[in-house]
């Protein structure tokens, strides 16, 4: 069933509003006055202002240090980047311990392993740069000796055609003979040297391909998926056509795991990435965002349109009985909720994935295996 995300006054609702997840009744970030400006123009600038009050009020009334890297986490988190960081800082700000900087610093250890974006995409460019410049400089180079050699060839034929002249002539012709053959020596290296950086660009473009899948799936990966969202969101906003986003999410996965182990959990993700894989085309477009997380983009489809082919998925799989293979054990009921949301009826993509991010929470909140629809502001 596809029903509207809502606001709430619950404990876990005033969490979500505090940290930025979903809009206060008020529409302010901090229950207060609202952000300057008002009407869609003005999205972009009261999201930003959002951003900052939500990252402020998490450093503060925590108490933990304005540094570098708990502001690059917060904003992650809040800015909808993370969606999975900022439900890990939900569930523990819910605990007796709360949220602390150890915690905070022991989080940030465990995601360091990862590759940093940023970092990687400028290694790739700068890779690439490198490439495209040697290739060129060893195609020029074996071009100019190649003519100097055909050139320096055709001076031996007319010196060795020549009356003897004397030591001097035959010296100049000998040495002329040793400089030809070290011509087309490095005419031959540079042409090794050329056929190598083809084949080491190849092998970066494999790498590049593999960088964008997820390895248990087959998926495109979060990265991909960026660059997939920014394309659409171009593109979809030029032809005046909807864009939707949804997050889709295993319902209580973790006892999957508990009970049957982590093989059959990967067997379990595997399986629900088939199952929307299969309603994928050129226009929907599906991913695994991490864990056990999927990110699905509608170009072309209303939030509503969205949810229900979204919805017809998750029926589709809680109507299969699923059986761990190595035991022969039922997993039983295997469901996933989603939330959905409307790209262009935010200030820009991360607040969208934000919303949408927020649904699928409210979807949980409201009892799993459905879909929910966000309402912007």
């Amino acid at each position: 069933m596809t029903t509207k995300a809502t606001a709430s006054n619950e404990p876990v609702g005033r969490l979500l509003g505090w940290l930025g997840l979903r809009h206060a009744r008020d529409d302010s970030p901090d229950g207060g006055h609202p952000p300057p400006g008002g009407g869609a123009r003005d999205l972009a600038r009261e999201a930003r202002y959002e951003l900052a009050a939500s990252i402020t009020s998490f450093l503060v009334d925590n108490d933990l240090d304005v540094s570098p890297a708990n502001l690059l986490l917060a904003h992650a988190a809040f800015s909808g980047r993370n969606p999975r960081l900022a439900r890990q800082i939900v569930a523990q700000a819910q605990t007796a311990d709360g949220i602390s900087q150890k915690w905070l610093n022991d989080l940030d250890e465990g995601d360091s392993n990862q590759p940093d974006r940023v970092e990687l995409d400028r290694l790739m460019t700068r890779l690439e740069t490198n490439i495209e410049a040697f290739q060129a400089n060893t195609k020029e180079a074996r071009t100019a000796t190649t003519d100097y050699g055909t050139e320096l060839e055709q001076h031996v034929v007319d010196l060795e055609q020549l009356q003897k002249t004397g030591r001097i002539v035959s010296s100049l012709a000998d040495l002329a003979k040793v400089m030809l053959e070290r011509t087309r020596k490095a005419e031959d290296d540079m042409r090794k040297s050329e056929d190598e950086a083809k084949a080491l660009r190849r092998s970066l473009d494999r790498a590049k391909r593999d960088a964008e899948l997820d390895y248990l799936t087959g998926l495109p990966n979060r990265r991909a998926f960026e660059a997939l969202l920014d394309q659409h969101y171009k593109e979809a906003r030029a032809a005046v056509e909807p864009l939707s986003i949804a997050f889709c999410d295993i319902d209580e996965f973790k006892k999957v795991n508990d009970i049957h182990g982590h093989e059959a959990g990967d067997r379990v993700i595997k399986a629900i990435a088939d199952t929307l894989a299969r309603i994928s085309n050129d226009h929907c477009h599906v991913a695994r965002h991490g864990g056990e997380e999927f990110v699905m983009l509608f170009r072309g489809l209303t939030p509503t349109q969205a949810a229900e082919k979204l919805d017809d998925a998750r029926e589709a799989l809680a109507d299969r009985r699923l059986i761990n293979r190595k035991t022969d054990e039922p997993f039983g009921q295997i469901t996933f909720s989603g939330g959905v949301a409307d790209v262009f009826g935010y200030g820009d993509t991360r607040a969208a994935l934000k919303a949408a991010d927020a649904a699928l929470y409210q979807a949980k909140a409201n009892g799993r295996n459905r879909i929910e629809i966000a309402t912007p502001a």
